[in-house]
């Protein structure tokens, strides 16, 4: 019995670990570096994660708060813009009132997908003991939600 709950904990462990793995600039791909480069020359504080095989890089430019995700060859696949939470569509905070009560707001941000054009709103919830990520389009639909409850426990 205790092999297993070891055997899962270290399996449970090494998934979070996989996940996303914060990287040095040295460890990302000259590809994805240049790129990234050349798309913001201005980026200051950049912060590297490899996430699902792709590269994640968060930044400041400017005022903005932002993020970018690239493939390993450099292709860019969406930005992501951290917005204020009054600037959320006005269906998407209806929807956060209705739907997620007793939940705080934290953080918002805005998504561009590069291929489509398409943009989502994100909205980071906390309340005692729970995270969630919640991905809407721009009437208030939810396209993704995604708990994170062992990172609640950290902040």
């Amino acid at each position: 019995m205790k092999k297993t709950l070891l055997l899962l904990a270290l399996t449970t462990g090494a998934a979070v670990a996989v996940q996303a793995q914060e990287l040095t600039a040295k460890q990302v791909p000259a590809a994805v570096t240049a790129a990234f480069h050349k798309a913001h020359p201005a980026a200051k504080q950049v912060k590297w994660e490899k996430e699902d095989g792709n590269y994640e890089a968060e930044f400041k430019q400017g005022a903005e708060e932002l993020s970018v995700v690239m493939t390993a060859d450099g292709k860019l696949l969406e930005t992501e813009t951290e917005i204020r939470v009054a600037q959320l569509p006005a269906a998407v905070r209806g929807k956060l009132t209705s739907a997620y009560a007793g939940y705080q707001v934290t953080e918002a941000a805005k998504i561009v997908t590069a291929a489509t054009g398409a943009t989502t709103y994100e909205a980071e919830l906390r309340k005692p003991g729970k995270k969630m990520d919640v991905i809407f389009d721009a009437s208030g639909g939810v396209v993704k939600t995604e708990a994170d409850d062992a990172k609640a426990d950290k902040k």
